[in-house]
This record gives C-alpha cells, sequence and structure tokens, in this order.
C-alpha cells in the first residue's frame, strides 16, 4: 500500500476523530466553537461549512502509522492522534498573533477576522481540547499505565512548544545567534511534537520501550530535516511549489540556518558583518537587499551546508527506523513520508 492510500485511509478517521472533539456542545457557544472549526478548516468567515485547506495533518498521520507498524490498533489511537493535531494547531493560532499574521492556508487568520482577544481564546480551547482528547484512550481500551505515558509525553511536548517558541521571538531582537541555539530552539518548537506523535503510537501499541525510543528519535530527527529543509524554502524556494513569495523569510529578516550559519561564518567576517547590517536596518529588506543577502549567504556556502545538514538528519530518522527491526507496510509508509517531505527518494 502508497503512502496515497495510507492517507486515503487515515485521513477520513482523523478528520471524524477531529469534528467529535470539537463538537458544539450547546447551541449558545456556536459562535466560539465556530471559530475553532474555522481554524481547523470545516467552515468559513460567516460560519457556513466549507472545505477549506487544513493542512496536511502530518502529526496524526505519523502517530497512526507508528501505532501500526508496532502492531497496534489505529482506532485505539484515534484520540491521541487527534490530540496531537489540536496541539499543533493551538500553537499556529498563537504564533499568528504573536507575529501578527493575517493569513494561514490562504485565509485570514483567526485574530484578523475576529480579533486578537477571541483569537487568543480560540487558541487556549484548543489546546484544553487536545488534553481532553487522551482521555479517550481509556474508552478505546488502552491500558492506564500507557495513557498515562502518552499524556505526559504530550505534556512535555506542550512545553517544549512554548519554550522553542520564546527563543525564537527573543532571537528577533538578538544582534548574535549561533548554531547550537539556533538547533535548540528548531528542536523544541519543530521537532519535539513530530517525535511525540511517532512516540505515542508506538507507545499505545506496545510496551517495548525500545521501540519507543527509535520512533522518538525517528520524529525528532524528521522535524529537524523538515524545519531546515523549510528554512532552505523560505530562502531559495520556487513561489509556484512553496506558494508564497521567494525569499520571504530574508525579507522579513528571519534568523534561519543559512542566515545563523552566515553570521557566524568565521572565513569570511567581512560576508558576515555585510549580513548583520542588513540585518540591523529597520523594517524588511527592499528587493535589492535581498538580492545582497541572497548572494552573502551562497558566497559563504550556506545553502549547501543547510541541504547537507537537512540530509544528515534525514538519515538518521531512516536510520532509527532500521532500527526498529520492524518490516511493515506503515515503516514502508513512514519511510516515504520522510522522504516526500524532504524531495528524497524512498
Amino acid at each position: 500500500m502508497s503512502l496515497e492510500d495510507a492517507f486515503d485511509r487515515l485521513l477520513p478517521l482523523i478528520e471524524s476523530e477531529l469534528q467529535e472533539v470539537a463538537r458544539v456542545p450547546h447551541h449558545s457557544l456556536g459562535a466560539y466553537y465556530g471559530m475553532l472549526r474555522y481554524h481547523l478548516g470545516w467552515v468559513d468567515e460567516k460560519l457556513q461549512p466549507v472545505q477549506a485547506n487544513a493542512g496536511k495533518r502530518l502529526r496524526p498521520v505519523i502517530l497512526l502509522l507508528a501505532c501500526e507498524a508496532a502492531g497496534g490498533d489505529v482506532e485505539q489511537a484515534l484520540p491521541a492522534a487527534a490530540s496531537v493535531e489540536l496541539v499543533h494547531n493551538f500553537s499556529l493560532v498563537h504564533d499568528d498573533i504573536q507575529d501578527v499574521s493575517h493569513f494561514r492556508r490562504g485565509r485570514r487568520t483567526v485574530w484578523d477576522v475576529w480579533g486578537m482577544a477571541h483569537g487568543i481564546n480560540v487558541g487556549d480551547g484548543l489546546f484544553v481540547l487536545s488534553r481532553l482528547a487522551l482521555y479517550h484512550l481509556l474508552e478505546r481500551g488502552v491500558p492506564a499505565d500507557r495513557c498515562q505515558a502518552a499524556m505526559l509525553a504530550v505534556d512535555r511536548a506542550c512545553l517544549a512548544l512554548c519554550e522553542g517558541q520564546f527563543f525564537d521571538m527573543t532571537f528577533e531582537d538578538m544582534a548574535e545567534v549561533d548554531l547550537e541555539q539556533y538547533l535548540w530552539m528548531i528542536r523544541h518548537k519543530t521537532a519535539a511534537l513530530l517525535s511525540t506523535s511517532a512516540q505515542v503510537g508506538a507507545l499505545i501499541a506496545s510496551e517495548d520501550s525500545v521501540l519507543h525510543e527509535c520512533f522518538s528519535e525517528f520524529g525528532e530527527n524528521l522535524g529537524m530535516a523538515f524545519q531546515i529543509q523549510d528554512d532552505i524554502l523560505g530562502a531559495w524556494g520556487d513561489e509556484a511549489v512553496t506558494g508564497k513569495s521567494a525569499a520571504t523569510d530574508i525579507r522579513d529578516k528571519k534568523k534561519t540556518l543559512p542566515v545563523v550559519y552566515a553570521l557566524n561564518h568565521g572565513g569570511d567576517r567581512d560576508a558576515a558583518w555585510k549580513l548583520a547590517e542588513l540585518y540591523a536596518k529597520d523594517g524588511p529588506l527592499e528587493e535589492q537587499e535581498i538580492a545582497s543577502a541572497l548572494d552573502i549567504l551562497e558566497a559563504v556556502g550556506a545553502h549547501t551546508k543547510a541541504e547537507e545538514m537537512a540530509e544528515s538528519y534525514y538519515q538518521r530518522a531512516v536510520q532509527s527506523l532500521a532500527r526498529t527491526g520492524l518490516q511493515n507496510r506503515s515503516i514502508a509508509n513512514l519511510r516515504e513520508l520522510a522522504a516526500s517531505l524532504l524531495g528524497r527518494q524512498a
């Protein structure tokens, strides 16, 4: 069964579970839950049903595939799949407010439509729903000790997300950010939830702690590779592929991996100084300044370095899957998923 077949099989189950978790409990709360459902892609700004871009649902798919790969039952794991997707979405709602982002996935963000106060409250609601979803694991027959382990893992991932976001925001005002600081930040902000998704899928299915560790490492390394790949696309991506203007990260002066590498490039301090000078100016960069920044990144080998690091983390992810010793269609699907996210061949 191909990865496409796996998505076709799992996505309807995930959507159904999410719909149940986020159902309106009372008609008086229709407007509030409508805002949540708007962000999740199910209704429009007038709260009328619509099928909008709701994202890839990568985290719940990874969780369910890990569960299957370890010999578990997808039906039992669905509450956890809904939980990690809701965690991801609560972080996006708050991230849009913190970044003053007016659009996500081609639609106005929640706070842009209903205001910042409602946006914060919607994000909070999604977070609590993610916690409540986990309690349904018991109802699906998951042993109590595994339910507790899943809850602990998700809570730790939530804290990691907040820690990573703190550093991401702090980096905006820091003149100097080194590579280790940056990698720590993306390990928490991006990789932690992917790691937890794979880990929780395995622990619902099995008591084997070695399997839990292998799947956790797979998710973490995939998350690191995925974020670095996103950084590359943010500087050199094809607008037709990414759906956003080229070099948006450079325009907005984000301290992505290529930029951090260039700023700390000991072999060409003049180039590092010129890039730091560009990033120190007020407001977004102009077209000529973007071109100059990209020239600097290429000159110091930042593009090549980022590609090498993404490849290294990808290979570690694949090796983590191999260490499970499992050979089944879900392992193959996870390997194919990792390759597809990074434009590699499985």
